[in-house]
């Protein structure tokens, strides 16, 4: 009875002593492999390794190619967003960009029988005046040949609009120039007397316009614009445009 618990602790001892010499050699292997400083091997015993516990960089190849592979999609992804919504904005901010100034042309004045006067006018009809000098035309807007500015986008739109007209002394101030939205009057100046030699006037005002509307001048029938006609200015910008869902 005395010999068998002598060979069950010797049995315990030289276990105990197996077990604490494997958890040895593991600390050491870890220790050197993290202080390792060269290529690291990746044969297929790696994933087998004493680290069969642990994830060394040989058995995480492969989620760590996938992890690649996945954040690399999801950048092109959201590259290609960012290239959409980029457009989208410049394409917003480009209808911001819709500004014109024009005035007219001096030599369209043209001498009236029976004084020194030159003028554009008087005709037997309502006729677009041609601002044809462009001065500015951001969003090309404004057709200087027809005197008519199209909206490119929906929005609210600034206009403006000097009239100027000087006679000789025997002279009389006689013009009215309207401003004309889609063929529909809105606003005008006028003048007619004999007490002045040369008067100006200046309206502004504020439409609401849609896609397409169109905007111009016209001298009314039998009226005339006289002398220094570069004074006559048509100006317009647009405030905001409307955002289209």
């Amino acid at each position: 009875m005395g010999v068998l618990p002598l060979l069950l602790l010797s049995g315990s001892l030289f276990l105990f002593g197996r077990v604490e010499s494997q958890s040895t050699a593991a600390d050491m292997l870890q220790d050197a492999a993290l202080q390792s400083k060269g290529s690291l091997t990746c044969n297929k015993w790696d994933c087998n390794c004493t680290f069969k516990y642990q994830r060394g960089c040989c058995c995480a190849t492969n989620e760590m190619h996938k992890t690649e592979e996945d954040t690399f999609l999801r950048i092109k992804h959201l590259y290609a967003d960012v290239m959409t919504l980029d457009s989208r904005v410049k394409a917003f901010t480009e209808s911001f960009k819709v500004a014109f100034k024009a005035s007219m042309d001096p030599n369209l004045a043209v001498a009236i029988p029976g004084s020194t006067e030159r003028c554009f006018g008087p005709f037997n009809t309502d006729v677009p005046v041609p601002y044809s000098v462009v001065a500015l035309n951001d969003g090309n807007g404004y057709n200087p040949s027809l005197g008519v500015f199209t909206a490119s986008c929906p929005g609210v739109y600034m206009f403006s609009f000097t009239a100027y007209s000087a006679v000789d002394s025997t002279g009389r101030l006689y013009h009215k120039v309207q401003l004309m939205k889609n063929g529909q009057l809105v606003v005008s100046v006028l003048e007619n007397n004999r007490e002045d030699n040369e008067d100006s006037a200046t309206q502004v005002v504020t439409l609401e316009m849609k896609g397409g509307d169109q905007v111009y001048l016209q001298l009314t029938s039998g009226r005339k614009l006289c002398t220094s006609l570069s004074y006559n200015i048509f100006t317009g910008h647009i405030v905001y445009p409307y955002v289209q869902e």
